[in-house]
């Protein structure tokens, strides 16, 4: 059945909330982005009160790192509301299964803690582990706005695929959070004037475990590979959501590498780079896994 013909169908509610999904994910992927971005460019005390950048007023300072700090919160509104919006819809539309609905409630209440968990950071200092706990809630939200996004239209995949999946899964996770570690602990670009950036550990046994997760990522995906080229004539749509996995990852292997290699000197926007190419990453595999129990139409 061709992708037109599926999507006529089924009912228009459910097409409807399935590109009003995505285009959520697209808004969970711009935070990451921006979020880092501040990070990147030391401006996460550009302002310094919340939600304002100064007592009793919306308007930020004149000043770069105020304006990237404050063109965040913005980014952060708008995802907010469009989360919002995502779940009311959803809820009044019986085509909706009660779990996407469950879903994109749970994208709307993580994206809403991200307020007052990015205002308990600013009032901190942007201590580190505040940082990473908010980098990765981001992460969490985004997953699960991608699992609301997949529709049950068929039977889940045989348990090898499934169980090949899940270490997919537990891989990339342990993948996400050594890269969280290893930036956290090294010295990349976001120190402002006097604020000067926290670090957390040391870079390099941070950075020998995230090299680690990378092995152990590559092999389990290797293992769902393998089956989806086994099984490519009855599961082509699983063969080619394996390649695309495979280009955002050597993607983000070569990034990580040239920011390796730039240690010390690297451009901020390098680190951006690879901090937004991991949140695809992740939410890529997460597509790509809750399909083997909610597969796709070939």
């Amino acid at each position: 059945m061709s992708t037109v013909a599926s999507a006529l169908a089924r009912p228009r509610q459910l097409v409807t909330f399935q590109r009003l999904a995505w285009w959520t994910v697209g808004w969970l992927l711009l935070i990451v982005a921006t979020g880092a971005t501040v990070r990147l460019t030391g401006s996460g005390l550009g302002c310094e009160h919340w939600p304002g950048c100064a007592p009793h007023a919306f308007i930020p300072k004149k000043g770069y790192h105020s304006d990237v700090e404050f063109s965040n919160r913005v980014v952060a509104a708008v995802t907010v509301f469009t989360t919002l919006a995502f779940a009311l819809y959803g809820s009044f539309q019986r085509a909706v299964s009660t779990r996407a609905k469950l879903l994109a409630w749970a994208v709307f209440a993580g994206t809403l803690v991200q307020a007052p968990l990015g205002a308990v950071t600013v009032y901190y200092h942007l201590e580190p582990h505040l940082v990473i706990a908010h980098l990765l809630l981001s992460l969490c939200v985004l997953g699960l706005g991608v699992l609301a996004a997949v529709d049950a239209e068929r039977a889940p995949l045989p348990v090898r695929a499934r169980q090949a999946g899940v270490l997919l899964l537990a891989s990339v996770t342990f993948l996400v959070v050594s890269g969280t570690l290893s930036t956290a602990a090294g010295k990349f670009p976001g120190s402002n004037g006097d604020s000067r950036v926290h670090r957390l550990g040391s870079f390099q046994p941070a950075v020998a475990l995230h090299v680690k997760a990378v092995a152990v990522f590559g092999l389990c995906f290797l293992l769902l590979a393998g089956w989806a080229w086994r099984n490519r004539a009855r599961y082509p749509w699983l063969l080619r959501g394996c390649a695309g996995l495979l280009a955002i990852l050597l993607a983000q292997m070569a990034i990580g590498e040239t920011q390796y290699r730039l240690y010390g000197r690297i451009p901020w926007w390098i680190v951006l780079l690879h901090v937004t190419a991991a949140a695809v990453l992740f939410a890529w595999t997460v597509g790509l896994v809750s399909r083997l129990w909610r597969p796709a139409r070939n």
